[in-house]
């Protein structure tokens, strides 16, 4: 187990509640920050995740490994559970009444479900950037560090850098760099998608999500977002759900594919995982016919 992972996902009201003094005492101890994974190592490790919204089985039997500073796409036909699997990633399904996951997430090493994980403290280190863009209704300046307000930085030269860095990193500070007091409403989509992507890394997490980050964008504002999660994968890891197969062989470093098991019985459809590696593979040369079916078109 990541020492600091863990310290950093087991709240302090839950150590003095639930946790052993082993935890207890990692909470208080000195902050060390282990070195760096290598690139390529383990960040999530899921083994036969099911998922549950009350008695149904959205998705069954899921296990993948994904790897530090890569890009993962998740990709499949509506329906397949992509979205689901993704939101598991960073226990947003918890927010969803009657919501429960069967099996192993481990993030770091860490158990993801672990009795003593903060989910709050989940998603600061995961962040996620969803479908629609939705900055709040502020000024450019105030999105990006409403973050790290909430987690207590106040000083303006502290803010002003944290808020200068993720805009650049966002790919957005040149184009609003002379107006971050202007409202965010006032962005094109995608600008508005850039600024909730540096909004999303203005609290410095390990990992982003990104639920079809492009789905309701033009083509150019596309690209301007693809090009910014290849500049930005060295200090990231990302996952993506899309629906653009083209997009996932652009950005990708391995791919995973979802399809859906139908119950002709009831007729209902549980998402499953057919394939997974590298996306090179998955599209030159998969192992599953239904894959071959899906990414050459003969499927949707």
């Amino acid at each position: 187990m990541d020492p600091q992972v863990g310290q950093d996902m087991v709240s302090s009201q839950q150590a003095g509640q639930e946790a052993g003094p082993e935890v207890a005492e990692a909470l208080v101890a000195p902050e060390t920050r282990p070195a760096p994974a290598a690139a390529g190592a383990a960040v999530f490790d899921a083994r036969g995740v099911s998922i549950f919204y009350g008695s149904f089985r959205a998705v069954t039997d899921v296990s993948l490994t994904i790897h530090q500073h890569e890009i993962t796409a998740f990709i499949g036909p509506s329906g397949c559970g992509k979205t689901t699997v993704l939101r598991t990633l960073n226990r947003m399904n918890d927010l969803v009444p009657g919501a429960r996951v069967e099996g192993e997430v481990h993030y770091h090493g860490v158990p993801l479900y672990g009795k003593d994980v903060s989910a709050t403290a989940v998603r600061r280190r995961i962040g996620m950037v969803f479908q629609k863009p939705n900055p709040f209704p502020k000024s450019i300046y105030d999105n990006v560090a409403y973050g790290p307000r909430i987690n207590g930085i106040r000083g303006k030269a502290r803010l002003d850098e944290i808020v200068e860095r993720s805009l650049r990193q966002g790919a957005l500070w040149d184009e609003v760099k002379d107006r971050l007091n202007t409202s965010a409403l006032a962005l094109s989509g995608g600008q508005a998608q850039r600024l909730c992507i540096a909004r999303t890394l203005a609290v410095e997490p390990d990992v982003v999500l990104m639920d079809e980050p492009c789905s309701a964008l033009d083509p150019i504002a596309t690209g301007a977002i693809e090009d910014l999660m290849q500049e930005i994968k060295s200090r990231y890891t990302i996952v993506i759900v899309t629906h653009n197969m083209q997009q996932a062989a652009r950005v990708s470093d391995r791919t995973a594919f979802y399809s859906v098991l139908v119950n002709p019985g009831s007729d209902t459809r549980t998402g499953t995982l057919v394939e997974y590696g590298t996306t090179e593979h998955m599209f030159s040369d998969p192992t599953d016919n239904r894959t071959k079916a899906y990414v050459t078109g003969r499927m949707g």
